[in-house]
């Protein structure tokens, strides 16, 4: 599955409303982090039908940074029926970030 990219007007319909588990990542194009998981996480989606992945370029989309009080990047965040299931700060090995998911 692709990635979706997350703004304020869909965050509701593509995570919140979702029937799948969403994996979020807050991110931005300066943060070396970001860009070391980023392969990773793109793998995540091309390898499970079963969840949704979205991105949340914070640059772009402060709004929704603000609304999840994103203080570090990146940040991941598994949403589950609508609900914050589980999150955390900083560039993890894929099982890691795959672990949050179950």
């Amino acid at each position: 599955m692709s990635i979706v990219n997350l703004t304020m007007e869909n965050f509701q319909s593509e995570v919140l409303n979702s029937d799948k588990p969403v994996l979020v990542d807050f991110w931005a194009s300066w943060c070396g982090p970001c860009r070391m998981i980023s392969p990773v996480v793109e793998e995540i989606a091309s390898e499970n039908e079963d969840i949704k992945v979205g991105k949340v370029d914070i640059d772009t989309q402060p709004e929704l940074a603000n609304a999840f009080h994103v203080m570090s990047i990146p940040m991941l965040m598994v949403f589950k029926g609508g609900k914050l299931s589980k999150s955390a700060v900083g560039a993890r090995p894929k099982a890691a970030i795959l672990s949050m998911l179950d």
